[in-house]
């Protein structure tokens, strides 16, 4: 891992000597590949931001221990689960369980308040948990969108450029899962081409199969090829997303994917995917009572099934609009909620997941920019540890878009520097600055700006900041246009990071074997 300041320092002489070309081939290097510029994961150094105070959590808390011992949830189609329920103590009635007060809470404690997910290459490793962010792509889209080909269905190429394009981000941690979805591709099947690709094609932390409990189990059989089988056991090399299916329901594929990644060891985010007004009660302290009633739930039922494995606690929660039905993002509820939910996952000890840069917009437009810088700057400041969705959502997440990935992934570079917060070091005083100019001069050629010019301020690499005539003499391109460019060369300048042949060869017997034994299915 390279810091960040050294390698600006050492472009520094390239941009005195080359003048306008030197600037620009450092832009290039910025926008083609750098991931090798920035450390594996975010470690805030600004406080959190609460809405919520100890005593409305505790109000909350009270609301979901009622939830849980007087309404319950269902555990539906996994007579195992209610098993281990019924033994844990809970209150099992058909699929209905009910749970006395303190019991979740209590359960949840072996889970560790922090844990490494390990990647292939070890400078990878991200740390999720306490004053960390990861920030990982897009997930679940069906259709994919560029300028060029507009609104499709998703492919595995499509797939494979989204995974390139996550690996060569400096802002992005995490390989992500589901970055959309392969549709030409068999359903029963996709998911080994699927985990293959984040294996392949980056060496960052990705995340396995949870759509049927077989292909969970394919998952961690891949991981163990790619890390071996005792570090698997010991060691959380993947992470997957399990939804409760609000209100109050955890369903038989997800309780069958939860089973197979516990036991194997492996990191849950135990998320309720919420439309408050729908899936929700309407108002805020309702739906956070609701969010922290099932994510409880599940993540104490990895708890039951291995004692220490490492889970997160997730939320999802957006709003409806209440004169259509249709999803809004970027609004003051939504913000509202997720930093709630936060603060009770702190108060759990857990690692929190929620955020992402959401948007409702058709298109990478102002209302997208809107919508998504208003989500990622709340995500941040509430102190989320897991972010997901956050490069490329379009369209209320039915899209995964090219150019709004690249778009997204500049606005987290400035998170990345909002949250190193204010340095308040002897240089970053400046003294030596202020001594040296002093009244009415300028401090462009001052020792200090000389030092510090290359890092001292953001630079994006979408963003348009020349005087009117030179954006027209460069094709009066808006910030799509620019960002189609830069995915473009991007995937052009691409190299796929070594994997070990035997390692790949392998994995590859692995799926030809598996794919071979069972028919093509579409569901």
């Amino acid at each position: 891992m390279t810091d960040l300041s050294d390698t600006q320092l050492s472009s520094a002489s390239a941009e005195r000597s080359g003048g306008r070309r030197g600037r620009s081939a450092r832009r290039e290097r910025r926008q083609s590949g750098g991931s090798e510029l920035i450390a594996p994961y975010l470690t805030r150094k600004i406080p959190v931001l609460e809405y919520l105070d100890d005593e409305g959590c505790e109000k909350i808390e009270a609301q979901t221990d009622r939830v849980l011992s007087e309404i319950g949830l269902e555990f539906r189609d996994d007579p195992e689960v209610l098993d281990i329920w019924r033994s844990a103590g809970a209150e099992v009635d058909g699929e209905r369980v009910r749970f006395p007060k303190g019991m979740l809470q209590e359960l949840v404690k072996t889970a560790p308040a922090t844990f490494t997910q390990h990647a292939r290459n070890p400078a990878r490793n991200v740390e999720i948990g306490g004053n960390n962010t990861i920030f990982a792509p897009v997930y679940g889209p069906p259709f994919v969108n560029d300028l060029d080909k507009g609104r499709r269905y998703g492919t595995i190429e499509d797939f494979q450029n989204f995974v390139k394009l996550a690996y060569v981000s400096p802002w992005l941690h995490h390989s992500g899962g589901t970055v959309c979805e392969p549709v030409d591709l068999p359903v029963n099947k996709r998911h080994f081409d699927m985990v293959y690709s984040h294996m392949k094609y980056s060496d960052k932390p990705f995340m396995g199969s949870v759509t049927a409990p077989e292909r969970a189990e394919d998952s961690v059989a891949m991981a163990r090829i790619l890390f071996s089988k005792e570090f698997v056991d010991q060691n959380c090399v993947m992470i997957q997303l399990i939804n409760a299916n609000s209100p109050l329901v955890f369903d038989g594929t997800m309780l069958g994917a939860l089973k197979v990644y516990a036991k194997a060891n492996q990191a849950c985010i135990v998320s309720p995917f919420i439309l408050a007004g729908a899936m929700s009660p309407v108002t805020v302290a309702g739906t956070l009572a609701q969010v922290l009633a099932e994510g409880l739930a599940g993540c104490a039922l990895t708890q039951l099934i291995r004692p220490g494995a490492p889970v997160v606690f997730g939320a999802f929660v957006s709003s409806i609009s209440m004169q259509s039905g249709a999803p809004t993002f970027g609004s003051p509820e939504g913000t509202l909620l997720l930093n709630g939910a936060a603060k009770l996952a702190r108060r759990l000890g857990l690692p929190f997941r929620s955020g992402g840069s959401f948007t409702a917009s058709k298109l990478p437009d102002a209302q997208s920019a809107q919508e998504s810088a208003h989500t990622i700057t709340a995500t941040l400041q509430a102190g989320v540890n897991f972010c997901l969705h956050a490069a490329g959502w379009l369209e209320g997440g039915l899209c995964s878009s090219y150019e709004k990935f690249i778009l997204d992934a500049d606005q987290l570079g400035m998170m990345h520097v909002l949250a190193k917060g204010i340095d308040l070091s002897d240089e970053a005083m400046a003294m030596d600055a202020l001594q040296e100019v002093g009244p009415g001069g300028h401090f462009l050629g001052a020792a200090h700006t000389q030092r510090n010019f290359e890092s001292a301020f953001y630079r994006s690499s979408t963003a348009d900041n020349n005087s009117f005539e030179q954006w027209q003499a460069d094709g009066r391109l808006d910030a799509a246009a620019r960002a189609n460019a830069i995915w473009k060369k991007q995937l052009q300048d691409y190299v796929t990071p070594e994997l070990d042949p035997g390692i790949d060869e392998a994995l590859k017997a692995f799926m030809a074997e598996r794919k071979a034994s069972f028919p093509d299915s579409n569901v």
